[in-house]
């Protein structure tokens, strides 16, 4: 906490020339973390209009950090949010409504010149729902864990939900700090896996925010920082005896990908500039959820990015006590709406406690027998 304050005061001597002030106390700094190591993190928050003529403030930050004593890295991410007619928070945060005058630039970011990444993955498959609370992020976290603990190929998880992130939780690694290679790149964190000796790499927004603050962020900064997500994460960085092992990167076999609930943005942004293999639908066998989750399947087919199946959710309900299995939210809908769809169906996660108390105290549980090997059978056919 000591070097976190010294960073904090040393950034208040880095001033926004147009506004007069130094940037903390424009509430333009958020996200602040120093890892183990003195690798310092954090975003600087800016009016998209003048993201680009920034760049050196976010250099000078970047200097200033640097020269402190006990700070080995610093990674200072710029950021875009329209700053008139809101009111910050000390935090960082934004509330208020923007204003859409003023030559406000409709690519802020300049992600539509942004170019298609091409990532040390060798596949990539997205998790999505279409609709929030189906427990697509409970499903993807299994999903990799099962995949790492049946095969030796080498697994990554990405958290895209910017807004409600949960694989910390979910992965046992809430609170866990970031470290960087020598090109200031992440290095995700890695869950040990029962059987593989690579285990699980994850990564994810909340490893780089205070989880008590609402990340207020509008559609552009939230692509920019999904794009970053991917681009400045290094998937192939080999770790013996807790070093990095230089030039000694591996490729992942597949990195799935967590995808916020929805057709938005986030979903935009990966389908455009990522090399996608594929998409999981997770669904309730209930209609409400179905319905979203026919949208789900709409885009991608729009996007080109096949559909490689779809798992029903919280199918039946079996009860701890007795065993007796309850269809709360109906059962077997997603199974007809997959065949309707012409879609593959991958099989069938109960609602259970077990699974909740899993997943809560952040250690895996195996999925369904079938659900697994249709997993692998899926992975083994891309």
């Amino acid at each position: 906490m000591a070097l976190e304050q010294k960073i904090l005061d040393v950034l208040k001597t880095v001033h926004d020339p147009q506004a007069g002030n130094n940037i903390v106390d424009l509430g333009m700094v958020s996200g602040l973390q120093v890892s183990d190591d003195g690798h310092a993190l954090f975003l600087i928050e800016v009016d998209p209009a003048r993201g680009a003529a920034l760049e050196g403030l976010r250099q000078e930050a970047e200097k200033k950090v640097a020269e402190l004593e006990g700070v080995s890295k610093v990674t200072a991410v710029l950021t875009a949010e329209k700053i008139p007619s809101q009111t910050r928070t000390p935090q960082g945060g934004a509330v208020g409504n923007s204003t859409h005058g003023g030559g406000r630039s409709s690519d802020p970011h300049g992600m539509e010149k942004a170019p298609k990444l091409s990532l040390p993955v060798r596949k990539i498959i997205v998790v999505a729902s279409g609709k929030g609370g189906v427990g697509k992020s409970t499903i993807s976290a299994a999903i990799a864990r099962n995949l790492a603990k049946n095969s030796q190929l080498k697994i990554g998880l990405l958290d895209a939900d910017i807004y409600g992130p949960s694989q910390p939780i979910l992965m046992g690694l809430a609170g866990r700090k970031l470290e960087s290679d020598a090109e200031k790149k992440i290095v995700p964190p890695v869950v040990p896996v029962e059987g593989n000796p690579h285990g699980l790499k994850v990564m994810s927004i909340g490893f780089m925010v205070d989880p008590q603050q609402a990340l207020i962020w509008r559609g552009p900064m939230v692509q920019s920082a999904l794009y970053q997500l991917f681009k400045d994460v290094q998937w192939g960085a080999v770790k013996k005896g807790g070093l990095l092992r230089k030039g000694k990167e591996e490729p992942l076999d597949v990195l799935i990908v967590d995808m916020p609930p929805g057709t938005g943005d986030a979903q935009l942004t990966i389908a455009q500039k990522i090399a996608v293999d594929g998409a999981i639908i997770v669904s309730t066998p209930q209609d409400l959820a179905l319905a979203d989750a026919r949208k789900a399947v709409a885009m991608f087919e729009k996007t080109h990015v096949p559909v490689l199946g779809m798992i029903e959710n919280m199918s039946t309900h079996i009860c701890s006590n007795c065993g007796h299995e309850e269809p709360i939210f109906g059962h077997g809908g997603a199974r007809a709406e997959a065949e309707k769809l012409g879609v593959p169906f991958l099989g069938e996660v109960p609602l259970s406690a077990s699974i909740r108390k899993a997943a809560d105290d952040g250690q895996g549980f195996d999925l369904p027998e079938d659900v697994q090997k249709s997993l692998l059978a899926l992975v083994a056919g891309l």
